[in-house]
């Protein structure tokens, strides 16, 4: 039977449930079966709606959606090689995060809730708001006092109430904590009906490999929704039969912001406390990621690794992206970075695939800075 499982003590607790942690204060994990038809997936609609009998929402009424998803899975050169990029910068809202809205906002309409909350650096944030509005939900968003006004902007036109928060991107977090104790937290990282949106990544990249898996996949992280996703995804492939592997997964983060990358290097359970510094790629400066140790037992359990960018290399490559045409935000190059990175001891043969996580449209005020 379908439920969702406390991380910490085991608990179980139905999918009907309304509850975001366990009462031990545990992260929730979702315990799904997905099923593949594949002819039948074959004549749906490009969206990633195709993927239906592997998500976790049971009614397609309450399905909210802006046909979303299968996006362009493009062959990029990087140094006479090349690597598959998903254009996931080209969703609705600008950015990969709709993966993860779509489904947990429709679980939330399943779930009849009115009113929900969430905190986020920007495009979390614009994602939840735009898919709350469709569904008629009140969405309060906590966002820290520096979030690019631009972001700012399209989560207020969406209608959602937002609260900035002076300090860090974690204090904006425990604000919105104290407030979800008695409402809905809709939070890409807590919430575990995210993960299941974010995995359709995973699905529509193995349909466009013609049903097999890639050999590695390159992913910036954060809060490591969409690498977390993609290895639910790819999971859940491997044990339908669909593919026979999953995919090495290659984490990429700011130099000046690594906890990750940290206690994979130190091989510690706990994630480390660390100075955070400024970096370009704002999207993935998470200094106490709340599923940290699920991301590194993720990349352990594939055979991966982890890779730190600095800013300069991030600049570089963003300039490079946006002279081929693709306008991407600073975030997004930090992936392009890894992959240069990575390609120097890959191997020739190998099927890599990335992501262009957010449209630089979303950041032009950091952008004119560069340019200038």
């Amino acid at each position: 039977m379908d439920k969702l499982i406390c991380t910490e003590c085991g608990r179980e607790f139905f999918l009907k449930e309304v509850i975001w942690r366990c009462k031990c204060g545990g992260i929730l994990d979702v315990d799904f079966k997905a099923k593949f038809p594949v002819n039948k997936i074959k004549q749906r609609r490009p969206t990633l709606w195709r993927y239906r009998e592997a998500i976790p929402v049971e009614d397609d009424k309450n399905i909210v959606s802006f046909d979303e998803g299968f996006t362009p899975l493009t062959k990029i050169e990087f140094n006479e090689r090349y690597v598959l990029v998903k254009q996931d910068h080209l969703f609705p809202t600008g950015s990969f995060k709709d993966r993860g809205a779509c489904v947990l906002i429709s679980k939330t309409k399943e779930l009849k809730i009115k009113k929900v909350v969430e905190d986020s650096s920007g495009n979390a944030g614009c994602a939840i708001a735009a898919y709350c509005a469709k569904a008629n939900i009140d969405c309060n968003i906590f966002v820290p006092q520096a979030t690019a006004s631009e972001k700012l902007v399209q989560m207020k036109f969406y209608g959602a109430k937002l609260r900035k928060i002076s300090g860090t991107r974690e204090d904006t977090a425990n604000a919105a904590l104290k407030v979800a104790e008695k409402e809905y937290y809709a939070s890409h990282s807590w919430n575990p009906f995210f993960l299941h949106g974010t995995k359709t990544f995973a699905f529509e990249v193995c349909e466009q490999l013609g049903w097999k898996p890639p050999d590695t996949i390159i992913l910036p992280v954060g809060n490591g929704t969409l690498l977390l996703g993609a290895y639910i995804g790819f999971s859940e492939l491997l044990n339908a039969g669909i593919t026979d592997k999953i995919p090495k997964i290659i984490a990429v983060q700011a130099k000046n912001c690594a906890p990750l990358y940290n206690a994979f290097r130190e091989n510690l359970r706990e994630i480390p406390k660390i100075e955070k510094e400024n970096t370009l790629a704002e999207g993935i400066a998470i200094a106490e990621p709340v599923r940290g140790r699920q991301i590194i037992e993720a990349v352990k359990k594939t055979n991966g690794d982890f890779i730190v960018v600095d800013d300069s290399e991030i600049k570089e490559s963003l300039k490079d992206m946006c002279r081929r045409g693709y306008y991407i935000e600073p975030t997004s190059a930090s992936a392009v970075a890894g992959i240069k990175k990575y390609l120097r001891k890959s191997n020739y043969n190998e099927v890599i695939v990335s992501v262009f996580t957010g449209h630089g449209l979303k950041t032009t005020g950091k952008m004119l800075k560069i340019l200038n």
